[in-house]
């Protein structure tokens, strides 16, 4: 079976969405540097340098006395700044596709659909920080009433995963900067190139770049250690693994630092006799190849109960054999590589 392979008009496309990030190299690795592979290829396709702990220290610094200007401002300012930082998105569309297909493996019209996905938490949270949390209620003794309101809680660590690269930052830098907080972030050594481009854009849109620093390294119990452990951090938004986030939660515990945590994920799919057998085999084809199935909602497992296993495998079996793999940016591929 010969695989599809992208035209050269789509890899010159992907390789300008790549050479037009900041600081952009790709040569062999030197010290303090780490390489962003093709995963359909393993080509070198980046050279980034690996941040030490010192540096991420002082990205702490910058992040924490811009989000201090930051949390002054109005919610009219940020929503309006992140609505610009939405369209900025969404006329980018092509180009953060094509970067997140070519370091994360993805098919190109499920990384399109991820910048959507991607750019719609950014909307969200443009719209839902103008309706301030907060309360007022009477004292129950009596004599004077109660007012809660809201504030930033202060700089942010946001550490994202690989599967998921510009949604996963997204969902955490937005409501970040929609609270008023400045944030240092931290992407997945496999995936750091959509983090950077985003980053870039929401730069473009209107967002102050100190706001969002990004340390880019191949030390992340180092960086994490470090940044955790700096009194100036008030907030972890981690999403992974289970081990890794049990970890984070011990660190932040020093500091009493407020932590977010999206974990693991290892569920079966269930078919049981009664289903409708087509509309099973499509459910278990999305659970099971929705981003070549590296997702944390994957159907690692599927039980299928006696009276229809016969009938599903068979029906599997053929919707499986029709999937057309490939280079991940090439025109019809159904599914690309395992990321590494």
């Amino acid at each position: 079976m010969t695989m599809p392979t992208p035209t050269a008009e789509q890899t010159a496309t992907t390789d300008r969405a790549l050479a037009s990030l900041p600081g952009f190299a790709n040569h062999e690795p030197g010290a303090n540097e780490f390489a962003v592979l093709d995963p359909s290829t393993e080509q070198r396709i980046a050279t980034l340098p690996s941040f030490d702990t010192a540096y991420a220290i002082e990205q702490v610094a910058i992040a924490d006395e811009a989000g201090r200007a930051w949390a002054k401002t109005t919610p009219r300012h940020r929503s309006d700044t992140l609505h610009n930082v939405y369209a900025v998105l969404m006329a980018n569309r092509d180009r953060l596709a094509a970067v997140i297909s070519r370091e994360m493996g993805k098919t190109l019209a499920e990384a399109s659909g991820e910048v959507q996905y991607a750019s719609d938490y950014v909307r969200w949270y443009a719209d839902e920080l103008l309706r301030p949390a907060g309360g007022y209620r009477e004292n129950p003794a009596g004599g004077s009433t109660i007012l809660t309101k809201r504030a930033p809680i202060g700089t942010a660590v946001l550490i994202a995963p690989w599967n998921f690269p510009m949604a996963m930052i997204t969902r955490k830098i937005a409501p970040a900067l929609a609270a008023g907080c400045g944030s240092v972030i931290k992407p997945a050594g496999l995936t750091p190139l959509t983090t950077l481009l985003t980053v870039e854009l929401m730069a473009e849109a209107g967002v102050p770049r100190e706001l969002m620093r990004v340390v880019t390294t191949t030390d992340s119990g180092g960086f994490s250690e470090a940044v955790l452990a700096d009194p100036r951090i008030r907030k972890i938004s981690f999403t992974g693994s289970t081990g890794v986030g049990s970890t984070l939660m011990g660190l932040a515990a020093k500091n009493i630092v407020k932590s977010s945590m999206e974990l693991g994920g290892n569920a079966p799919l269930i078919v049981f006799d009664d289903a409708d057998l087509d509309r099973a085999v499509e459910g278990a084809m999305l659970a099971k190849l929705r981003n070549g199935g590296q997702s944390c909602v994957a159907a690692n497992r599927i039980y299928v109960q006696d009276g229809i296993a016969d009938a599903f495998v068979e029906a599997f079996s053929e919707r499986m054999s029709q999937v057309v793999l490939g280079h991940a940016t090439a025109d019809g591929v159904d599914l690309g590589p395992v990321i590494d």
